[in-house]
């Protein structure tokens, strides 16, 4: 019996693997795994392409930062800061727009971002037209944010940010608070904004909060801008301007805050924008605003931006920081943006 039914059962096997084997047809199975295959890649690129908007934009910058002091103490330091800004529009006139931070930096006059190698979120802003005017609203953001400003010098040590009015025409914001502002720009060269910025858990009751206006008013050789703030206790008025001659631009500064006790401080500087491949600006000012009677000091700098091309630009400055103790200073930073 065992020989007969393994006779027969053979016949049985072959045939059951000749259908198998017909019944394959390698290019029609080929053609439905590349079907497969386009529609994973079809579902895969529609998720990339909707992952982010057409008409959002990231930008880059860092900041490498070698310098050394003489005043006291001897030292050298190496510092680094980085910046990303993403912004996205929804209707073509608004922005939404987040800065962050991260940096390590160096301490004293040229006061590098130091967030000790930790992300910082150093404003989320959004921003749309209301009328003719624009208004931005969002959280830890300077109310100056919306200001035009005239001041047309490149500081190198921070004591010389805003030509030296940074409490009035450069005015912050509450310490981790929400702003809302507003700027409106006339036909003619006038523009108004103003601001309010307040702790987030004491919206316009008693806090810390800032407020500013600023008028401005710019043309084609010159500019200039005055600003008042009040900060609670402190008020202040802030002038700064410039002038452009051919080879070169003036900048100066004046700003006034009384917080029971007047104090004052100026800012005059230099920039010349065509020396050789880069630009120079030289500037002196005080290293802050002092009352009557009080002892000022002086800050002196200078410095060359040269671009080595459109993404990379190094520029070397010196300075000096009076002070109880003089201090000297020399730095390179090298910046890029991307």
């Amino acid at each position: 019996m065992a020989p007969a039914t393994l006779g027969l059962l053979a016949p049985m096997t072959a045939s059951a693997n000749e259908v198998t084997i017909n019944d394959f047809n390698a290019a029609e199975e080929i053609a439905v795994t590349n079907s497969r295959i386009d529609g994973l890649e079809a579902r895969f690129n529609n998720l990339e392409a909707g992952s982010f908007s057409e008409t959002t934009t990231a930008s880059f910058g860092v900041d490498f930062l070698v310098g050394a002091e003489d005043g006291g103490r001897e030292e050298v330091g190496f510092g680094y800061q980085m910046g990303i800004g993403l912004e996205t529009s929804f209707t073509g006139e608004d922005s939404l727009s987040a800065t962050i931070d991260i940096g390590d930096g160096v301490s004293g006059a040229l006061a590098f971002d130091d967030t000790t190698d930790v992300l910082t979120l150093d404003g989320l802003t959004y921003t749309f037209p209301v009328g003719g005017a624009t208004v931005m609203v969002g959280d830890s953001t300077d109310i100056s944010a919306l200001y035009t400003g005239a001041c047309a010098y490149s500081a190198f040590t921070d004591y010389m940010g805003n030509c030296g009015t940074g409490s009035t025409v450069g005015v912050g914001g509450a310490a981790d608070g929400v702003t809302a502002a507003m700027s409106y720009a006339f036909d003619s060269g006038f523009s108004l904004a103003g601001g309010i910025s307040s702790p987030t858990a004491e919206i316009l009751t008693e806090g810390d909060d800032v407020f500013g206006i600023e008028a401005a008013y710019s043309a084609d050789s010159y500019g200039v801008a005055v600003a008042y703030s009040d900060a609670e206790t402190t008020t202040g008025w802030g002038i700064n301007g410039y002038y452009a001659f051919d080879a070169v631009t003036l900048s100066v500064g004046i700003e006034s805050v009384d917080d029971g006790t007047t104090a004052d401080g100026f800012f005059v500087g230099l920039s010349f924008p065509e020396v050789g491949a880069g630009s120079l600006d030289i500037g002196m000012g005080t290293t802050g605003n002092f009352a009557d009677g009080v002892p000022e000091y002086y800050t002196y700098e200078a410095s060359y931006a040269y671009p080595l091309n459109d993404g990379m630009t190094i520029t070397p400055g010196i300075y000096i920081v009076e002070g109880a103790t003089d201090v000297t200073g020399v730095a390179l930073k090298t910046s890029f943006s991307f």
